[in-house]
């Protein structure tokens, strides 16, 4: 027995369930259905943002709000100009959840809760009679004339369009391959640095502002480092990690990166500095007080990594010790051995080629009545809400389209 409907949406996730939603709102005669392998939807929706679910951005602007996307800037910024996050908080209110901006531009729902979304959207489903169908992983699609059809495991589904929101799931990709589609390769996005250095391991949670670049590449990153067990993280870090995502898989996640401790101040600069200091304080033990803006305990790491001893006095120093110390500051180079997943974000770079979606519709451009939404497109970005808002993006824009 084959089940109608109009729309078939794969995949019960943030995108996936936008999706619909915004369809039946705009056409609630069409019948549509959510087909979720899992036994739960929404799952990613409620551990994000340490379950609080960082639901978008304050960045209101969609000139500005494409730079956070390493993959997908060029082709969001139509997409943003129709739906960006002002809109996001504005169709989230009319559906009864208040969001608020955090000091980092974050947004979360008032009540510091992903469920408040998880039960918006099964509540809106519900209502709108939307069927909500889990345990159905699709094995195949088939195009049938004007149709497509959706086996699962246990089920045989047809519509007349479908809508893929599966997210970084393989097996739909290869599906789509056969389909003619190009997919980009997934590699891993935003992972922290594994790195094993006398100079930070005492210093786990010591945080300064730097800017980070990695040998022999274009990429550079600034913003805060946080010093870490394994190596180091913070915005700083994560930011290389998505702007770097295939240039570092392509070295094995092996490679030097350099730390300017005092982020925009240049080595002659540092060492200027250094030498008024020798002056001011010229009786006073170097490895006392951090004179820089960042820990104590991260200054004292450095001037022993420099060669001088905890007892020196600032009039004691030399030439080459003074050029030591400023190399430290603001050239400091460490190995990068492997990288660590963080938190709980897996975020992917990868999925379905660009140059193959018509960006005003998301439907692809090989296939009538084929639709994409969300992250199962080579688009994604840095932490902090803006992996969603591509999801709410794209959904809407498909909406509409349909």
């Amino acid at each position: 027995m084959n089940q109608d409907f109009d729309i078939i949406i794969v995949g019960g996730g943030a995108a996936g369930f936008f999706t619909a939603i915004n369809i039946v709102e705009k056409n609630p005669k069409l019948k549509v259905a959510i087909l979720e392998r899992g036994a739960d939807v929404l799952q990613k929706v409620r551990i994000s943002g340490g379950g609080r679910c960082n639901v978008t951005h304050a960045c209101f602007e969609p000139n500005e709000l494409v730079k956070y996307y390493p993959r997908g800037e060029k082709e969001l910024r139509g997409p943003f100009h129709q739906f960006c996050s002002g809109d996001t908080i504005e169709w989230f209110e009319k559906h009864g959840v208040e969001l608020k901006i955090e000091d980092d531009g974050r947004m979360f729902p008032v009540s510091n809760s992903s469920q408040s979304i998880i039960d918006c959207f099964l509540e809106a489903t519900q209502k709108l009679g939307i069927k909500v169908l889990t345990g159905q992983s699709v094995q195949s699609i088939f195009k049938k004339e004007n149709n497509w059809k959706i086996e699962t495991q246990n089920e045989n589904y047809i519509a007349e369009k479908l809508i893929l929101a599966t997210g970084s799931n393989p097996k739909i990709w290869e599906m789509l391959q056969t389909y003619g589609h190009a997919i980009v390769s997934p590699v891993p996005s935003l992972f922290t640095f594994n790195i094993k250095d006398p100079r930070i391991k005492e210093l786990p949670g010591v945080a300064a502002q730097v800017t980070v670049k990695v040998k022999d590449t274009k990429l550079e990153s600034t913003g805060p480092l946080l010093i870490t067990h394994w190596g180091m993280s913070g915005p700083a870090v994560l930011k290389l990690s998505a702007w770097g995502a295939r240039i570092l898989h392509d070295k094995n996640y092996q490679f030097t990166i350099f730390v300017n401790w005092l982020n925009d101040v240049d080595a002659s600069d540092a060492e200027k500095k250094l030498k008024e200091l020798k002056q001011e304080h010229a009786k006073k033990a170097v490895s006392k007080k951090s004179p820089f803006d960042f820990p104590n305990r991260l200054w004292e790491s450095l001037v022993l990594a420099a060669g001088i001893e905890i007892e020196t006095k600032w009039a004691d120093l030399s030439k080459a010790q003074l050029q030591n110390l400023s190399n430290q500051l603001t050239n400091g180079t460490f190995q990068v051995n492997g990288k660590s997943t963080f938190k709980e974000e897996f975020v992917t770079a990868g999925g379905i080629d660009l140059k193959e979606i018509n960006f005003k519709t998301m439907e692809s451009k090989l296939h009538e009545n084929l639709y994409f939404a969300g992250e199962i497109v080579n688009i994604d970005a840095i932490t902090g809400g803006f992996n969603f808002q591509n999801a709410w993006t794209s959904g809407f824009i498909l909406a509409n389209a349909i």
